[in-house]
């Protein structure tokens, strides 16, 4: 039987916060000393390891909640299990708490881990604080998973489900529990060279970081939202995806927060379609966990004999921003230095790469998954099968993003292409998403010599557009 002296081992992972954390506050309730524990796990994670922008944004993160916790936070690396049950040892620790997580091989693991401890008689319990609605409960009627986004949203969700919880507030005077691993540079997260120098400048990883952009973005960038969020150069986006992804703030406490600001602001209609973007959130995991081959195998089977090609030199330039379109080269050249892309650039440079340039969707796939802060399996998964047209609720393979409207239509002005590719800095406003049409003399002025100075297009857009639609209608129905 537990003594009140007996230490609860509360295992982090992607929860890094104290605020509605419910494994946290479960732990801190019942008034027993808590280990608090990280374990950077690249055995079981396999070809799902984390990327170099991603292990940037978890070193400081871990660094942020490190000192929310007093420099208590234990670390370590390895397989989770064999660390467990060291600690356990050590500390004479009889239980663990954790939230749970949703890719398949964490779900393996932790069903593992889980088993083998409760037969050694120790105490584990998982709870959820990822998930508005968990997987397992955004059912069908007869209780197969949707693989529309509508009526999974409406019905398996905000219908079926009651209201989300309330927010819990963090847990104050936390009894922690003495006890030193590895020190957080022993997991070496950092990268050898400081490539991360922009986003340093432009992000803020951890609990308060998260709580910050939030804040701002209730107040300057809900208003306007559903419209505004397709234009790059406009503050109506929130920027949370990497904040949620690392559960460094609730999606119970982003979800509640909007519900008030967007009555405050008299912006429902703006409010409601920022809810339904966590619900598209919601919508990814679900499948996810549904249909654990999403990372890789087409959830439509027909696109399994599709015509992809391989050519290293058009991924090359398409991974670089040097593919002669202005909006995709300024879409790619973001995520590099920033570790972020816009969502409306997220649909352009997708489709550019498998519709375009008929270059499969795990190219892509891969490179986000390295570059992205918010590297998320479930959405980079679902994403890209959506923009192949191969996943749940796919964009039809007809619907092509045109770079060239695109950039006119969502960055008029030039703004977002003029910032990432200042090489086009001079070009007119009539010229500047398309530079191959203006004439020499307008060249000249603007200092750009097509070719050198900025790639000449890698492609020509009607004739690869139909290529892709011969490509498509080659599938059996």
């Amino acid at each position: 039987m537990s003594g009140k002296n007996t230490p609860i081992i509360v295992w982090f992972r992607q929860d890094l916060r104290l605020k509605d954390n419910p494994a946290l506050i479960a732990a801190h309730e019942t008034g027993r000393p808590i280990i608090p524990l990280y374990i950077l796990d690249d055995k079981n994670s396999g070809e799902w390891k984390m990327g170099g922008a991603s292990r940037w944004w978890l070193h400081q993160s871990l660094k942020s909640l490190g000192k929310s916790l007093n420099d208590s936070l234990v670390f370590d690396n390895g397989n989770p299990k064999d660390i467990l049950k060291d600690i356990i040892k050590e500390t004479n620790a009889d239980s663990v708490y954790w939230n749970r997580c949703y890719e398949p091989w964490r779900i393996k693991r932790d069903k593992e881990i889980k088993q083998s401890l409760s037969d050694d008689g120790f105490d584990v319990k998982s709870f959820n604080g990822a998930l508005l609605f968990e997987p397992m409960d955004a059912l069908k009627e007869d209780g197969t998973p949707y693989k529309v986004f509508t009526p999974f949203y409406k019905r398996g969700c905000l219908e079926r489900n009651p209201e989300p919880r309330d927010v819990q507030p963090a847990p104050k005077k936390l009894n922690l529990f003495e006890y030193k691993r590895k020190a957080l540079d022993d997991l070496a997260l950092m990268p050898n060279t400081n490539w991360y120098e922009q986003m340093e400048n432009e992000w803020k990883p951890g609990e308060k970081g998260a709580q910050d952009t939030l804040k701002h973005f209730l107040e300057n960038g809900l208003k306007g939202y559903k419209e505004g969020r397709n234009f790059p150069n406009q503050d109506n986006i929130s920027r949370l995806s990497p904040y949620l992804h690392y559960g460094e703030i609730s999606p119970y406490d982003v979800w509640h927060c909007a519900r008030v600001a967007m009555v405050d602001r008299q912006c429902e209609t703006d409010g409601a379609h920022f809810l339904s973007e966590i619900g598209w959130r919601e919508f990814s995991n679900s499948l996810l966990y549904h249909f654990p081959h999403l990372p890789r195998k087409n959830l439509q089977e027909k696109f399994t004999d599709f015509p992809w090609k391989e050519n290293e030199k058009y991924l090359k330039a398409w991974q670089t921003g040097q593919t002669g379109y202005p909006i995709v080269d300024a879409g790619m050249r973001e995520l590099w230095q920033t570790g972020y892309m816009h969502n409306r650039l997220r649909m352009v440079v997708g489709s550019f790469l498998v519709k375009n340039l008929l270059l499969h969707w795990h190219h892509g796939e891969g490179w986000f998954w390295d570059t992205l802060l918010d590297a998320d399996l479930a959405n980079n998964s679902a994403s890209w099968q959506w923009i192949a047209g191969c996943g749940a609720d796919a964009a039809p393979y007809f619907r092509v993003f045109n770079p060239l409207t695109q950039g006119q239509k969502f960055d008029k002005t030039g703004e977002y292409v003029r910032r990432y590719v200042p090489e086009l800095e001079k070009m007119p406003d009539k010229y500047l998403h398309n530079p191959w049409e203006a004439p020499d003399n307008v060249l000249e002025y603007a200092g750009v010599e097509l070719g050198k100075s900025y790639p000449k297009p890698i492609v020509n857009l009607k004739v690869s557009r139909e290529r892709a639609l011969e490509a498509f209608k080659s599938l059996k129905a």
